[in-house]
Protein backbone atom coordinates (compact mmCIF):
# COMPACT_ATOMS: atom_id res chain seq x y z
CA UNK A 1 0.00 0.00 0.00
CA UNK A 2 0.93 3.73 -0.73
CA UNK A 3 0.96 5.46 2.72
CA UNK A 4 1.09 9.17 2.78
CA UNK A 5 2.15 11.52 6.04
CA UNK A 6 1.35 14.98 4.95
CA UNK A 7 2.17 18.40 6.64
CA UNK A 8 -0.21 19.44 9.11
CA UNK A 9 -1.57 23.01 7.99
CA UNK A 10 -4.59 23.98 10.61
CA UNK A 11 -3.14 26.77 12.98
CA UNK A 12 -0.53 26.79 14.80
CA UNK A 13 -0.34 22.63 14.35
CA UNK A 14 3.05 21.37 15.19
CA UNK A 15 2.62 17.95 15.48
CA UNK A 16 3.08 14.62 12.72
CA UNK A 17 0.99 11.94 12.31
CA UNK A 18 4.16 9.20 12.21
CA UNK A 19 7.89 9.10 13.70
CA UNK A 20 10.71 8.27 11.53
CA UNK A 21 10.61 4.42 13.19
CA UNK A 22 6.61 4.24 12.27
CA UNK A 23 8.12 4.55 8.63
CA UNK A 24 10.77 1.99 9.15
CA UNK A 25 7.99 -0.47 9.48
CA UNK A 26 5.53 0.38 7.48
CA UNK A 27 8.67 -0.23 4.81
CA UNK A 28 9.92 -3.06 6.50
CA UNK A 29 6.74 -4.39 5.98
CA UNK A 30 6.48 -3.94 2.11
CA UNK A 31 4.57 -0.49 1.30
CA UNK A 32 5.64 2.58 0.37
CA UNK A 33 5.57 6.06 2.43
CA UNK A 34 5.12 9.30 1.15
CA UNK A 35 6.30 12.15 3.60
CA UNK A 36 5.58 15.76 2.62
CA UNK A 37 8.84 17.45 2.71
CA UNK A 38 8.65 19.51 6.80
CA UNK A 39 6.16 17.60 7.89
CA UNK A 40 7.87 16.40 11.30
CA UNK A 41 9.92 19.91 11.51
CA UNK A 42 7.39 21.39 14.10
CA UNK A 43 7.86 18.47 16.12
CA UNK A 44 11.69 17.94 16.03
CA UNK A 45 12.22 15.18 13.41
CA UNK A 46 14.26 16.46 9.96
CA UNK A 47 13.21 15.32 6.70
CA UNK A 48 16.64 13.35 6.61
CA UNK A 49 15.15 11.20 9.40
CA UNK A 50 12.56 10.18 7.19
CA UNK A 51 14.35 8.93 4.00
CA UNK A 52 16.82 7.27 5.86
CA UNK A 53 14.48 4.58 6.65
CA UNK A 54 13.10 4.77 3.38
CA UNK A 55 10.70 7.28 3.21
CA UNK A 56 9.90 9.11 -0.12
CA UNK A 57 9.98 12.68 0.09
CA UNK A 58 7.40 14.55 -1.77
CA UNK A 59 7.17 18.57 -2.41
CA UNK A 60 3.41 18.99 -3.10
CA UNK A 61 0.32 17.47 -1.00
CA UNK A 62 -1.51 17.50 -3.99
CA UNK A 63 0.48 14.52 -5.54
CA UNK A 64 1.05 13.26 -2.09
CA UNK A 65 -2.62 12.95 -1.83
CA UNK A 66 -3.26 11.61 -5.36
CA UNK A 67 -0.84 8.78 -5.13
CA UNK A 68 -1.64 7.99 -1.67
CA UNK A 69 -4.18 5.09 -0.83
CA UNK A 70 -3.88 5.39 3.07
CA UNK A 71 -3.44 9.20 4.75
CA UNK A 72 -2.31 9.28 8.17
CA UNK A 73 -2.58 12.66 9.56
CA UNK A 74 -3.27 14.64 12.84
CA UNK A 75 -6.36 16.69 12.61
CA UNK A 76 -9.12 16.80 10.57
CA UNK A 77 -8.90 17.57 6.94
CA UNK A 78 -9.85 21.51 5.91
CA UNK A 79 -9.21 23.95 3.38
CA UNK A 80 -7.91 22.56 0.51
CA UNK A 81 -6.76 19.24 1.64
CA UNK A 82 -10.79 18.49 1.24
CA UNK A 83 -10.62 18.97 -2.11
CA UNK A 84 -7.55 16.62 -2.58
CA UNK A 85 -9.92 13.44 -0.80
CA UNK A 86 -10.60 10.61 -3.46
CA UNK A 87 -13.37 7.89 -3.18
CA UNK A 88 -11.98 5.36 -1.51
CA UNK A 89 -8.87 6.69 -0.24
CA UNK A 90 -8.45 5.76 3.72
CA UNK A 91 -8.14 8.63 5.93
CA UNK A 92 -6.88 7.95 9.44
CA UNK A 93 -6.71 10.09 11.64
CA UNK A 94 -9.11 12.72 14.24
CA UNK A 95 -12.01 13.61 12.64
CA UNK A 96 -14.51 14.94 15.28
CA UNK A 97 -17.45 14.78 12.78
CA UNK A 98 -19.99 15.02 15.50
CA UNK A 99 -19.27 18.81 16.14
CA UNK A 100 -18.74 19.44 12.54
CA UNK A 101 -21.71 19.25 9.74
CA UNK A 102 -19.74 20.59 6.86
CA UNK A 103 -17.05 18.43 7.35
CA UNK A 104 -19.04 15.07 7.48
CA UNK A 105 -21.15 16.00 4.56
CA UNK A 106 -17.50 16.79 2.48
CA UNK A 107 -16.02 13.81 3.88
CA UNK A 108 -19.46 12.05 2.94
CA UNK A 109 -19.34 13.25 -0.99
CA UNK A 110 -15.73 12.54 -1.15
CA UNK A 111 -16.61 9.42 -0.42
CA UNK A 112 -13.23 8.11 1.43
CA UNK A 113 -12.79 5.53 4.11
CA UNK A 114 -12.67 7.46 7.63
CA UNK A 115 -11.24 5.82 9.98
CA UNK A 116 -11.32 7.63 13.26
CA UNK A 117 -8.58 8.17 16.08
CA UNK A 118 -11.61 9.34 18.96
CA UNK A 119 -14.00 6.26 18.45
CA UNK A 120 -11.44 3.36 18.19
CA UNK A 121 -12.30 1.62 21.47
CA UNK A 122 -10.19 -1.35 22.79
CA UNK A 123 -12.63 -4.29 23.07
CA UNK A 124 -10.80 -5.93 25.73
CA UNK A 125 -9.34 -3.31 28.15
CA UNK A 126 -12.33 -0.48 27.22
CA UNK A 127 -11.46 3.09 26.38
CA UNK A 128 -10.04 4.63 23.49
CA UNK A 129 -6.36 3.92 23.31
CA UNK A 130 -6.26 6.78 20.58
CA UNK A 131 -7.45 9.87 22.10
CA UNK A 132 -6.07 8.88 25.60
CA UNK A 133 -2.67 10.33 25.07
CA UNK A 134 -4.08 13.30 23.67
CA UNK A 135 -6.77 13.44 26.53
CA UNK A 136 -3.87 13.07 28.89
CA UNK A 137 -2.07 16.18 27.51
CA UNK A 138 -4.90 17.79 27.31
CA UNK A 139 -6.11 17.87 30.80
CA UNK A 140 -2.35 18.35 31.91
CA UNK A 141 -2.46 21.63 29.56
CA UNK A 142 -5.73 22.82 30.72
CA UNK A 143 -4.66 23.84 34.32
CA UNK A 144 -1.48 25.64 32.50
CA UNK A 145 -2.95 27.86 30.11
CA UNK A 146 -6.42 28.15 32.83
CA UNK A 147 -3.49 29.34 35.35
CA UNK A 148 -1.82 31.50 32.38
CA UNK A 149 -5.40 33.33 31.85
CA UNK A 150 -6.05 33.93 35.50
CA UNK A 151 -3.25 36.16 35.54
CA UNK A 152 -4.56 40.21 35.24
CA UNK A 153 -2.72 41.15 32.01
CA UNK A 154 -4.48 38.56 30.26
CA UNK A 155 -7.94 39.96 31.64
CA UNK A 156 -7.99 37.09 34.55
CA UNK A 157 -9.10 37.76 38.17
CA UNK A 158 -5.38 38.10 39.33
CA UNK A 159 -5.91 34.63 40.89
CA UNK A 160 -2.59 32.54 41.50
CA UNK A 161 -3.62 29.07 41.65
CA UNK A 162 -2.19 27.86 44.64
CA UNK A 163 -2.24 30.86 46.71
CA UNK A 164 0.69 31.66 49.09
CA UNK A 165 1.01 31.70 52.94
CA UNK A 166 -1.93 33.52 54.39
CA UNK A 167 -3.76 33.65 51.02
CA UNK A 168 -6.47 31.31 49.94
CA UNK A 169 -5.69 29.08 46.61
CA UNK A 170 -7.87 29.36 43.58
CA UNK A 171 -10.97 27.28 43.03
CA UNK A 172 -10.85 24.63 40.19
CA UNK A 173 -14.45 23.13 39.30
CA UNK A 174 -13.65 20.53 36.60
CA UNK A 175 -16.65 18.71 34.70
CA UNK A 176 -15.69 14.98 33.76
CA UNK A 177 -13.85 12.66 36.02
CA UNK A 178 -12.56 11.26 32.79
CA UNK A 179 -8.64 10.95 31.64
CA UNK A 180 -9.50 14.57 30.62
CA UNK A 181 -10.31 15.53 33.88
CA UNK A 182 -8.51 13.23 36.15
CA UNK A 183 -5.29 15.13 34.61
CA UNK A 184 -6.57 18.25 35.43
CA UNK A 185 -7.15 17.25 38.30
CA UNK A 186 -3.70 15.75 39.23
CA UNK A 187 -2.14 19.19 37.85
CA UNK A 188 -4.01 21.48 39.59
CA UNK A 189 -3.56 19.53 42.92
CA UNK A 190 -0.10 20.11 42.46
CA UNK A 191 -0.51 23.63 42.56
CA UNK A 192 -1.53 23.49 45.17
CA UNK A 193 -5.71 24.67 44.04
CA UNK A 194 -8.69 23.88 45.79
CA UNK A 195 -10.05 20.90 43.08
CA UNK A 196 -13.70 19.88 42.68
CA UNK A 197 -14.04 17.21 40.20
CA UNK A 198 -17.82 16.47 38.94
CA UNK A 199 -19.35 13.47 37.24
CA UNK A 200 -22.43 11.41 36.80
CA UNK A 201 -20.00 8.32 37.53
CA UNK A 202 -19.77 6.84 41.47
CA UNK A 203 -17.26 4.29 40.53
CA UNK A 204 -14.86 7.09 38.70
CA UNK A 205 -15.66 9.37 41.48
CA UNK A 206 -14.87 6.59 44.12
CA UNK A 207 -11.68 5.96 42.30
CA UNK A 208 -10.94 9.39 42.20
CA UNK A 209 -11.46 9.71 46.03
CA UNK A 210 -9.39 7.04 46.64
CA UNK A 211 -6.20 7.98 44.57
CA UNK A 212 -5.86 12.09 44.51
CA UNK A 213 -4.59 14.35 47.52
CA UNK A 214 -6.84 16.10 50.16
CA UNK A 215 -7.32 19.29 48.31
CA UNK A 216 -9.40 17.26 45.36
CA UNK A 217 -12.83 16.64 46.02
CA UNK A 218 -15.47 14.59 44.40
CA UNK A 219 -19.27 15.75 43.93
CA UNK A 220 -22.10 14.26 42.00
CA UNK A 221 -22.82 16.68 39.14
CA UNK A 222 -26.33 17.49 38.40
CA UNK A 223 -27.85 21.00 37.04
CA UNK A 224 -27.90 22.11 41.04
CA UNK A 225 -24.77 21.21 41.99
CA UNK A 226 -22.83 22.72 38.63
CA UNK A 227 -24.81 25.99 39.30
CA UNK A 228 -23.60 25.71 42.74
CA UNK A 229 -19.98 25.15 42.33
CA UNK A 230 -19.46 27.51 39.27
CA UNK A 231 -20.31 30.94 41.18
CA UNK A 232 -17.32 29.53 43.06
CA UNK A 233 -14.86 28.86 40.65
CA UNK A 234 -11.85 30.86 39.64
CA UNK A 235 -11.22 28.44 36.80
CA UNK A 236 -13.66 25.49 35.14
CA UNK A 237 -12.29 22.92 32.93
CA UNK A 238 -14.79 21.61 30.50
CA UNK A 239 -14.05 17.86 30.20
CA UNK A 240 -16.72 15.58 29.40
CA UNK A 241 -16.40 13.35 26.10
CA UNK A 242 -19.10 11.20 24.51
CA UNK A 243 -17.37 8.93 22.13
CA UNK A 244 -18.39 9.99 18.80
CA UNK A 245 -20.93 12.09 19.65
CA UNK A 246 -21.93 15.60 20.72
CA UNK A 247 -20.65 16.56 23.75
CA UNK A 248 -23.84 17.70 26.04
CA UNK A 249 -24.20 21.64 27.29
CA UNK A 250 -23.50 21.57 31.14
CA UNK A 251 -22.66 24.70 32.23
CA UNK A 252 -25.69 27.70 30.31
CA UNK A 253 -24.95 30.81 29.26
CA UNK A 254 -27.38 32.07 32.22
CA UNK A 255 -25.06 30.89 34.41
CA UNK A 256 -22.02 33.20 33.47
CA UNK A 257 -23.63 36.39 34.82
CA UNK A 258 -23.40 34.28 38.24
CA UNK A 259 -19.84 33.42 37.99
CA UNK A 260 -16.52 35.55 39.40
CA UNK A 261 -15.71 38.36 36.93
CA UNK A 262 -12.20 37.24 35.46
CA UNK A 263 -12.63 33.98 35.98
CA UNK A 264 -11.57 31.48 33.40
CA UNK A 265 -13.33 28.70 31.58
CA UNK A 266 -11.27 25.98 29.86
CA UNK A 267 -13.63 23.81 27.47
CA UNK A 268 -11.10 21.01 26.30
CA UNK A 269 -14.36 19.19 24.94
CA UNK A 270 -14.68 21.72 21.89
CA UNK A 271 -13.95 19.64 19.01
CA UNK A 272 -16.56 17.37 19.99
CA UNK A 273 -19.00 20.93 20.84
CA UNK A 274 -18.17 21.66 23.98
CA UNK A 275 -20.08 21.43 27.23
CA UNK A 276 -20.73 24.95 27.72
CA UNK A 277 -23.11 26.56 25.98
CA UNK A 278 -20.73 29.90 24.81
CA UNK A 279 -18.06 28.03 23.95
CA UNK A 280 -16.80 28.46 19.87
CA UNK A 281 -13.42 27.28 18.51
CA UNK A 282 -10.51 29.24 18.53
CA UNK A 283 -6.91 29.31 17.62
CA UNK A 284 -3.74 29.40 19.38
CA UNK A 285 -3.09 32.67 17.79
CA UNK A 286 -6.58 34.08 19.24
CA UNK A 287 -7.35 31.61 22.02
CA UNK A 288 -9.31 33.56 24.02
CA UNK A 289 -12.51 35.28 24.13
CA UNK A 290 -15.07 37.31 26.80
CA UNK A 291 -18.44 36.36 27.49
CA UNK A 292 -20.31 37.97 30.74
CA UNK A 293 -16.33 39.70 31.84
CA UNK A 294 -15.29 35.33 31.87
CA UNK A 295 -12.52 34.55 30.01
CA UNK A 296 -13.32 31.53 27.28
CA UNK A 297 -10.27 29.40 26.52
CA UNK A 298 -11.47 26.76 23.76
CA UNK A 299 -8.55 26.04 21.02
CA UNK A 300 -9.34 22.85 18.85
CA UNK A 301 -5.64 21.58 18.75
CA UNK A 302 -4.26 22.47 22.40
CA UNK A 303 -1.74 19.38 22.10
CA UNK A 304 -0.54 20.92 18.99
CA UNK A 305 1.16 23.85 21.39
CA UNK A 306 3.94 21.01 22.50
CA UNK A 307 4.35 19.18 19.05
CA UNK A 308 7.05 16.89 20.17
CA UNK A 309 5.56 15.66 23.58
CA UNK A 310 2.33 15.09 21.53
CA UNK A 311 3.29 13.76 18.72
CA UNK A 312 5.58 11.30 20.51
CA UNK A 313 2.38 10.44 22.33
CA UNK A 314 0.02 9.96 19.72
CA UNK A 315 2.39 8.30 17.51
CA UNK A 316 3.52 5.62 20.15
CA UNK A 317 -0.70 4.61 20.43
CA UNK A 318 -1.70 4.53 16.95
CA UNK A 319 1.66 3.29 15.43
CA UNK A 320 0.79 -0.50 15.51
CA UNK A 321 -2.75 0.22 14.06
CA UNK A 322 -1.53 2.11 11.21
CA UNK A 323 0.52 -0.64 10.52
CA UNK A 324 -2.13 -3.34 10.91
CA UNK A 325 -4.29 -1.07 8.60
CA UNK A 326 -2.13 -1.15 5.80
CA UNK A 327 -0.88 -5.15 6.45
CA UNK A 328 -4.38 -6.23 6.31
CA UNK A 329 -7.19 -3.55 4.28
CA UNK A 330 -9.99 -1.92 5.87
CA UNK A 331 -12.68 -4.71 4.92
CA UNK A 332 -10.54 -7.25 6.71
CA UNK A 333 -9.93 -5.56 9.61
CA UNK A 334 -13.35 -4.63 10.20
CA UNK A 335 -15.24 -7.83 9.97
CA UNK A 336 -12.72 -9.22 12.53
CA UNK A 337 -11.62 -6.74 14.51
CA UNK A 338 -13.84 -5.06 16.79
CA UNK A 339 -10.98 -1.92 17.48
CA UNK A 340 -11.38 -1.02 13.76
CA UNK A 341 -15.09 -1.68 13.73
CA UNK A 342 -16.19 1.17 16.14
CA UNK A 343 -13.23 3.42 14.17
CA UNK A 344 -14.89 3.02 10.69
CA UNK A 345 -16.77 6.47 10.81
CA UNK A 346 -17.96 6.26 7.11
CA UNK A 347 -17.51 3.89 4.12
CA UNK A 348 -18.02 4.72 0.14
CA UNK A 349 -19.83 7.87 0.69
CA UNK A 350 -21.99 6.13 3.69
CA UNK A 351 -22.09 7.37 7.39
CA UNK A 352 -21.70 4.32 9.51
CA UNK A 353 -20.86 5.52 12.99
CA UNK A 354 -24.37 5.81 14.85
CA UNK A 355 -23.62 9.24 17.15
CA UNK A 356 -22.03 11.04 14.40
CA UNK A 357 -25.46 10.33 12.92
CA UNK A 358 -27.51 11.15 15.27
CA UNK A 359 -25.94 14.98 15.96
CA UNK A 360 -26.53 15.57 12.35
CA UNK A 361 -29.82 13.86 11.43
CA UNK A 362 -28.07 11.62 9.13
CA UNK A 363 -28.84 8.36 8.42
CA UNK A 364 -26.19 5.30 9.00
CA UNK A 365 -26.10 2.06 7.00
Amino acid sequence: MIVGVPCEIKSDEYRVAMLPVGVDLLVQSGHKVLVERGAGEGSGYRDEQYTAVGATLVDEPGKLFEQAEMIVKVKEPIGREIGMLRRGQIVFTYFHFAADRALTEACLKAGITAVAYETLTDPVAGGLPLLTPMSEVAGRMSIQEGAKYLEKPMEGRGILLGGVTGVEPGNVLILGAGIVGTNAARMAAGLGAHVVVMDINLERLRHLDAVMPPNVHTVYSDPHAIAEHATQADLVIGAVLIPGGRTPVLLKKDMLKHMKSGAVIVDVGVDQGGCMETTKPTTHQEPTYMVDGVVHYCVTNMPGAVGRTSTQALCHATQSYAIRLANVGVEKLVAGDAAFESALNMKDGRLTNAAVGGAHGISTG
